[in-house]
């Protein structure tokens, strides 16, 4: 799917070759003399309003199929509100669920009827993409999405071209992480994920490395072997560097928990939806999403993803409740529920991301159930030890329009994982079970410049429309970007970081 801009009036996309046109109007529509061009067209669109046909409501729409007026075979008139990017949004996601229908192959999206705020050609265009697509990997008769162009227009389009480019990155980069979130376990195994990840070496800057179990135990990761020991899959270690600013200047660094199916190990999980917990590597799979969206937009800066990959099955070698492992930062884990596992990984992930000494470091895990009964599908929960990287971090949510919620981090809620056997227990009471997993994996930040990202609620959708979101790449890559224009404007004067050696994969 791809998009692009042209310079129309309304009488000229009314005389567009395309398949449908969507018009884009206010909540106050501009008058129009008689005789002007274009006239015709939006003397039925008012027609529409006056009648209130057209009813008062972001994302309301009328679609019709008209002749003169209107060479393309359909047409939608749907509401966008004041023109902000979120309104844009929700109209043109009401517009490509109904064109969805139709089978169209080429849009025209036209907006000259009213005044856009920045961003939102690309929450538009990142909405049509929303509202249409498919999933065909596993299905013997899938049928992918119909629509392939996009065409926007108005008379004055400025700025409109730029944000365009970021959508397609956007786009690619959230239909990467669903694509992956999507497939079943048996078609996403850790060294498939690895496989995926491999495949974005073909970007400049772009290097990718992939570490087997014999690596990882070489490295000490007690608490990610102890997850992975009790399936057949064996577990991988995937770094992915991007080196597109200045070689001192130091990463942003992103860790994805992999766990590409949790049956909750030795503490099983109950049958019901249990089929779901192939979204449980979501995070892993936004951070690839996330790096497929630097590759294609070259940001002068630079990222390191991290991506324990691992299952975490029921064997007679699986991990007990009431074992104790060491992790590679020393620290011991009593492991008291083998369900609260994700934390086990990414605590690892997160020792060994240090060693690139990143400018900031955030994990994004599908982690609790606590953070989807405190914050439900529409945010995701932010935990961070610095309030500068929260604000930095909810301002890319909001600019992208991948929200997120700061939760607290006082030491209090930490009380409830200390443990008589080991330096912690891996979990605590159910009463804020979000926060003191975020605790948790604080002990093994350290001092770094920390923020947890718990995506249980935002990943994927249950029910009828069930299937991943793609979130947060939206939110993640907006951050890169942000954090690209503030290195431009004070470079940093770090030292350089030499990459640590290779090693192969087991």
């Amino acid at each position: 799917m791809d998009f692009e801009f042209k310079s129309l009036t309304l009488d000229m996309a009314a005389s567009a070759k395309v398949d449908a046109l969507v018009v884009l109007v206010p909540d106050t529509l501009p008058a129009l003399s008689a005789g002007s061009a274009g006239s015709a067209l939006l003397e039925w669109v008012q027609k529409l309003v006056k009648t209130s046909e057209l009813e008062k409501g972001v994302g309301k729409l009328v679609a019709a199929t008209l002749g003169s007026q209107c060479v393309a075979g359909r047409l939608v008139v749907v509401r966008a509100g004041a023109g902000t990017a979120l309104a844009v949004r929700k109209a043109c996601l009401a517009a490509g669920a109904q064109l969805r229908a139709a089978h169209v192959k080429k849009v025209m999206v036209f907006s000259g009827l009213m005044s856009l705020q920045a961003g939102s050609f690309r929450a538009a265009a990142v909405a049509f993409a929303e509202a249409t697509y498919a999933y065909t990997t596993t299905l013997s008769n899938g049928k992918p999405r119909h629509l392939k162009h996009l065409v926007f227009a108005q008379a004055d389009g400025s700025g409109a071209e730029p944000e365009l480019r970021e959508a397609e990155a956007f786009v690619h980069g959230i239909e990467l992480a669903k694509e992956w979130a999507n497939r079943p376990a048996n078609h996403a195994t850790p060294t498939l994920l690895a496989q995926a990840a491999e495949k974005l070496g073909k970007f400049k800057h772009m290097d990718v490395e992939v570490l087997g179990p014999k690596e990882v135990a070489d490295l000490g990761m007690g608490a990610f072997m102890a997850v992975a020991q009790g399936s057949v899959e064996p577990l991988r270690l995937i770094v992915i560097r991007y080196n597109g600013g200045p070689k001192h200047q130091a990463p942003v660094a992103l860790v994805g928990k992999g766990i590409t199916f949790d049956t909750g190990g030795i503490s099983i999980k109950p049958a019901p939806e249990m089929d779901e917990m192939k979204f449980d590597m979501g995070g892993a799979a936004s951070v690839l999403g996330t790096m497929q969206a630097v590759g294609e937009l070259q940001p002068a800066i630079n990222v390191v993803a991290v991506i324990p990959a691992c299952e975490n099955m029921p064997d007679g070698c699986a991990v007990k409740p009431g074992d104790v492992v060491t992790s590679m930062s020393g620290q011991t884990i009593e492991i008291l529920n083998t369900d609260a596992e994700g934390r086990l990984i990414l605590c690892d992930a997160l020792t060994y991301v240090a060693r690139f000494k990143p400018a900031a470091v955030i994990d994004i895990a599908t982690l609790t159930g606590a953070c989807v009964i405190a914050l439900g599908a529409v945010r995701s929960g932010l935990f961070a030890s610095s309030t500068t990287l929260a604000e930095q971090l909810v301002s890319a949510g909001n600019q992208a329009l991948d929200l997120c919620w700061q939760m607290p981090l006082d030491d209090e809620y930490g009380e409830g994982l200390k443990s008589n056997f080991a330096d912690m227990a891996n979990v605590a009471g159910r009463p804020g079970g979000a926060v003191s997993a975020a605790k948790f994996l604080q002990k093994f930040a350290g001092e770094q410049n920390w923020a947890h990202l718990d995506i249980a609620g935002t990943a994927w959708k249950s029910g009828a429309a069930k299937g991943a979101t793609g979130r947060p790449v939206g939110l993640l890559t907006q951050f890169v970007l942000d954090q690209a224009v503030r290195n431009a404007a004070q470079p940093s004067v770090a030292k350089a970081i030499k990459p640590p050696k290779k090693g192969k994969q087991s």
